[in-house]
């Protein structure tokens, strides 16, 4: 668990295909987000009761059923409203965009469309810390050759990205490194696809990766 910016971050294990689910709350004001249920939500509502937190938010980092399976549940147990980009959820009560703010209690995250892996991808960045969801993982990047997959704009997504400062930590999509949290000058230091020098070079890896 990280404390940022007056959220915490609770990681959580949430499917056999080593998907990462996250809780985002105030712990002043018990008041936070669910993000990507995966196919294990009922450990998201542990974590959430444990802590005492009221979701009031669903965040779907993008429309793959490995992250959105336990949408259902978490909204029929909590009453929260999901919040996607129409690109990937198109039925989500609240559309989200890029720079999009939202409060959870006395914090607040921004919403990041970060395409490339998928045409509404996004990630969510508060504090120091960004939830990259299938854009970035620790080391490896979100595969770019998937129906609806792009990998120039997965290019120019991750460029972004990698203009935060080097502390800032990466809460993964899924377990897939060493480690299941890193920084983003761990990523600058190990991760190839953050060392490529241009587009061109990028793009040779990933596909030839994928």
């Amino acid at each position: 668990m990280v404390t940022n910016a007056s959220l915490d971050i609770v990681q959580v294990s949430a499917s056999d295909m080593a998907n990462f689910s996250y809780l985002l709350y105030c712990p002043r004001r018990k008041v936070g987000a669910a993000v990507d249920p995966s196919f294990q939500p009922e450990r998201l509502l542990a974590e959430a009761k444990k802590r005492g937190v009221t979701i009031e938010t669903l965040f779907n980092t993008h429309g793959h059923r490995d992250h959105v399976a336990g949408n259902g549940v978490i909204l029929a147990e909590t009453g929260a409203r999901l919040a996607a980009h129409p690109l990937d959820v198109e039925k989500a009560d609240i559309p989200v965009f890029d720079n999009q703010m939202f409060s959870l209690g006395d914090g607040t995250l921004t919403v990041l469309h970060t395409p490339g892996h998928s045409p509404g991808s996004i990630c969510l960045h508060t504090g120091n810390a960004l939830l990259t969801g299938d854009t970035l993982f620790v080391t490896r990047v979100g595969r770019a050759d998937l129906a609806g997959s792009d990998v120039k704009a997965l290019y120019h997504s991750l460029r972004r990205l990698a203009g935060y400062p080097p502390d800032t930590r990466i809460f993964p999509g899924h377990d897939y490194g060493p480690i299941p949290v890193s920084t983003l000058e761990y990523e600058r230091e190990h991760n190839p696809y953050l060392q490529c020098p241009d587009l061109a070079s990028f793009i040779r890896l990933r596909l030839g990766d994928s």
